[in-house]
């Protein structure tokens, strides 16, 4: 199957497997430095030490991405516009 080669290598079929090798590729790149840092945690004297479990930056990043583009939708139910607003 030969996609459109006018569009973007991104879009095309073909790459799609490609692609998703490579964002696999990254994740765990980004997760292999967990295994020779020792993380001290940053407030040991409150009592909590969740900054110091494995892969912390990579899941608290994810799950704050995730808060914002959520956030993000629902505050765009409140500050969207008509479809004819310029037309008025």
């Amino acid at each position: 199957m030969i996609s459109d080669p006018k569009k973007h290598w991104f879009y095309r079929t073909e790459n799609l497997p490609k692609l998703w090798m490579i964002l696999a590729a990254v994740l765990l790149l980004a997760l292999l430095p967990e295994f020779f840092v020792h993380h001290h945690a940053h407030f040991p004297d409150r009592g909590t030490s969740v900054d110091t479990s494995f892969g912390f930056f990579a899941w608290y990043g994810f799950l704050t991405c995730a808060a914002m583009v959520a956030g993000a939708k629902i505050l765009g139910i409140f500050l969207k516009r008509k479809d004819t607003y310029y037309d008025d």
